[in-house]
């Protein structure tokens, strides 16, 4: 009786989850196709260096490396932006760290990180040319030195943009990042619509490359 109470309090535990997702992108389901022309068929594109990021789909889901110094960014507008976002789960890892990467020491590179953009709103980058503005972002990512669950600002886009350390591990995590609480906390308001979703690596000034993947991300109501 006890493992059958168990059995059923599993399955509305997952049923209800279910329930909230509003998105969800597995990039496993892609296995052992070509990378950059079905992620192109879907919508994304590729900023910056990223198509030189040796990316395949494979079982553990989009992978990616580089073992030189590249900054690349790539994401995919949403047909339909998502309203009432409350958190995501990304789960993901890094492989391989880049050295001298030390968001604490001002050298904001990373093996790989998220990007969550919300709104029509758009904030300058700071600099007076060159950069075009944003609307607001969070950047959660993996870093081998910064303190986790900590709060970084990236040289632009001080005023909307906000980065968090989710990690310190090798090899695959869970994240789960609580969109509103945190959008609440920096800009006192719940957050608009989420309009994108990215993915970057950035390995500029660093050295041994780095090495990293993504299997799946939900977002939630």
């Amino acid at each position: 009786m006890k493992v059958f109470i168990l059995f059923v309090f599993i399955f509305l535990s997952t049923l209800s989850a279910d329930e909230n997702v509003l998105y969800r992108f597995d990039f496993t389901k892609l296995q052992g196709k070509d990378a950059l022309s079905t992620l192109r068929k879907l919508g994304f594109e590729f900023l910056l260096d990223a198509e030189s990021l040796n990316f395949k789909l494979t079982q553990k889901g989009l992978e990616f490396h580089t073992k030189e110094n590249v900054a690349g960014l790539f994401g995919l507008r949403l047909k339909k932006p998502l309203e009432n976002v409350h958190s995501a789960t990304i789960e993901w890892g890094v492989e391989r760290f880049p050295q001298g990467s030390d968001w604490e020491k001002k050298n904001n590179r990373l093996a790989i990180g998220a990007i969550f953009l919300f709104g029509k709103e758009k904030f300058p980058s700071g600099l007076p040319i060159f950069a075009p503005a944003a609307p607001y972002f969070f950047g959660p990512f993996i870093g081998e030195k910064e303190q986790v669950d900590k709060k970084y600002f990236g040289r632009l886009y001080k005023e909307g943009g906000r980065y968090y350390c989710v990690s310190n591990k090798l090899g695959l995590v869970v994240t789960h990042f609580d969109i509103a609480k945190r959008f609440k906390k920096e800009f006192q308001k719940a957050p608009p619509p989420l309009v994108a979703f990215a993915f970057q690596m950035n390995t500029k000034d660093t050295s041994g490359g780095a090495e990293a993947f993504i299997k799946k991300l939900t977002f939630y109501k």
